[in-house]
């Protein structure tokens, strides 16, 4: 065996926080959002954060119990929490595109983990980023089970990360809520959303790079910023009562694609949804974008939900007491359309 070369004796001796990660932030870090994520555990956790795996038992009660996942991040709204510091909400937004997404197949979300990823870990942000994760899984009513944070120096500029998230949720197989009973009256409603969500946010950039002297411009009640700024709203738990009472025939979460590109994915190939634009009205942001941005109708509704965050569909005889109920578990909620019969070579959605 050859022995190792010899370094002269004044050499520089090199650690991992030389090469720039940092491990006593990460583990400072660690103890820090503990107690976030300890508020939002399920009695079915067997084993949470610090482990090299969460554990989380099937909960009882289910005869034919189905897992349903999702995952998503929260796209170029990043660059703005990093240039307005504003990170203190945008993990309800990470939380949100995930559990939304599952919910809409009748799916109760049960853990959520997140992936946190920087170049320099700034450990009081990722605090801030983690505790609004804490908080959106407390309004889905699922567990922060665990989670990744990755210090990659030079992978991110200073200041910067990024975010994904997982999430697992369960639905009885035969309560999988898929569309495929959806049919012609059947009633379409949309419950409003809390601003443009995490969609359509490097169209949003582009306007108000144009526009930056009007950031605090009042807008509905709040500033631009604050409207632009606004978590995406979180719909698990008034759905979830709703679908305990009511049949629900159908669910879309109004995100990428907006209005037009969603809803048709859950209708059957021989209906059409009729959308009527004037069933609700559209939010001041969303009037601003596009006055500003000089963006056309298509396009609003193609890149934005313009109001509308949730989409169902019920049978007729079921759309006064949804309505009913939803407003009076706090969601704004309006009949938008119907569904009509159409040949299966023809348009899919028709907004008027």
């Amino acid at each position: 065996m050859t022995s190792p070369k010899s370094h002269p004796s004044n050499a520089e001796q090199l650690s991992y926080h030389d090469a720039g990660v940092n491990i006593d932030a990460g583990n400072l870090l660690i103890e820090k959002i503990k107690p976030f994520a300890q508020r939002t555990w399920r009695p079915e956790i067997l084993a949470g954060i610090g482990g090299f795996g969460a554990l989380f038992e099937i909960p009882g009660g289910y005869r034919q119990p189905v897992l349903v996942s999702g995952t998503d991040g929260v796209g170029t709204k990043l660059k703005l929490a990093f240039q307005f510091d504003r990170h203190d909400h945008i993990g309800i937004d990470l939380v949100a595109m995930s559990v939304n997404d599952i919910l809409v197949q009748g799916a109760e979300p049960l853990f959520f983990l997140d992936y946190f990823a920087c170049g320099k870990l700034e450990v009081d942000i990722a605090t801030r980023v983690v505790q609004g994760i804490a908080a959106g899984c407390e309004l889905a009513g699922c567990a922060l089970i665990g989670g990744e944070t990755a210090e990659m120096p030079s992978m991110y500029p200073d200041g910067e990360y990024d975010l994904a998230g997982f999430a697992v949720g369960i639905v009885e197989k035969d309560s999988i809520i898929n569309g495929s009973t959806i049919s012609e009256n059947d009633i379409v409603l949309g419950i409003a959303s809390n601003g443009a969500h995490s969609n359509g946010y490097s169209l949003i950039r582009k306007i108000i790079e144009k526009y930056p002297n009007e950031l605090n411009t009042p807008l509905g009640g709040s500033s631009l910023i604050e409207a632009i700024m606004a978590p995406t709203r979180i719909y698990v738990k008034p759905l979830l009562e709703l679908i305990k009472q009511l049949p629900v025939k159908g669910m879309a979460h109004i995100t990428g694609g907006g209005l037009l590109e969603n809803i048709p994915r859950i209708l059957p190939a021989t209906t059409m949804a009729y959308i009527q634009k004037d069933a609700w009205e559209t939010p001041p942001l969303f009037r601003w974008l596009q006055q500003h941005g000089n963006v056309t109708d298509e396009e609003m509704l193609r890149v934005f939900n313009c109001g509308v965050g949730m989409v169902l569909v019920v049978a007729p005889e079921h759309a006064d007491e949804a309505i009913t109920l939803l407003r009076a578990l706090g969601e704004t909620v309006w009949p938008i359309g119907h569904i009509q019969s159409t040949a299966s070579n023809a348009p899919s959605i028709l907004i008027a």
